[in-house]
């Protein structure tokens, strides 16, 4: 890719981005994942992959004023027509459609090409280990959700049925299960790397508010029941 096709593109992605938690450094460790992947495949169209990646999340604004909306189809769109309107190709400017309005986890919505199967692992990579942690709470701290939920008997849920969201409910509804989508040998190898960080991030936190609540309420049901006696 010209030096100066990706500057226009670059500019026109940093011109969409507000959200914290799907910053501009999360598109390019993206783009940095999706080519570290895409060594270890053959045929890559490197113009569609690099400027998909740098465009995959410029609907997130959209999304996150109308939830209802998804981020990648309005952003698969704005891509289009942008790229469209700068004199780009057709079929490249559908190319990096597809690969946009694809790279969200949707069954009835899956990457075909393989520069949209790097894109989807790229992405998803962003949300394994240490980082998709991290990315979490600070995504949950922006919308105002807390770590976990309580259990009608006033302890703490570990997210596993729970209805309401949480940091735990995000855990075991999304992140836990993440490690098996990947379609790339390199991005299932890059993810496997970081899963035992992500596991023992819940699980100690888990336990460490579980535990703070189980002892806590059973000292101060000891000390409720000995005020009673006076």
């Amino acid at each position: 890719m010209k030096k100066e096709i990706y500057s226009l593109l670059e500019k026109f992605m940093l011109s969409c981005m507000e959200d914290s938690a799907h910053d501009k450094e999360h598109v390019y460790r993206v783009l940095y994942n999706a080519l570290e992947i895409a060594k270890t495949e053959n045929n890559i169209d490197y113009d569609v992959l690099i400027a998909a990646c740098l465009l995959h999340d410029i609907g997130r604004k959209e999304q996150f004023e109308n939830p209802s909306l998804c981020h990648a189809m309005v952003g698969s769109n704005k891509a289009y027509h942008f790229l469209i309107e700068n004199g780009f190709e057709t079929n490249y400017a559908n190319h990096v459609k597809h690969c946009i309005s694809t790279h969200r986890y949707r069954k009835n919505n899956l990457p075909q090409s393989m520069e949209a199967k790097i894109l989807f692992d790229a992405d998803k990579l962003d949300v394994t280990g240490a980082m998709g942690i991290a990315r979490t709470l600070i995504y949950i701290g922006i919308v105002s959700e807390p770590l976990y939920s309580l259990l009608p008997d006033g302890m703490v849920s570990d997210g596993e049925n729970d209805n309401m969201p949480s940091f735990f409910q995000e855990y075991k509804y999304k992140l836990e299960h993440l490690y098996s989508v990947f379609y790339t040998k390199k991005a299932a190898e890059m993810a496997k790397e970081r899963q035992k960080i992500a596991v023992d991030f819940y699980n100690s936190l888990y336990h460490e508010a579980s535990s703070s609540y189980q002892n806590g309420k059973n000292e101060l049901n000891k000390q409720m029941d000995s005020s009673d006696e006076f």
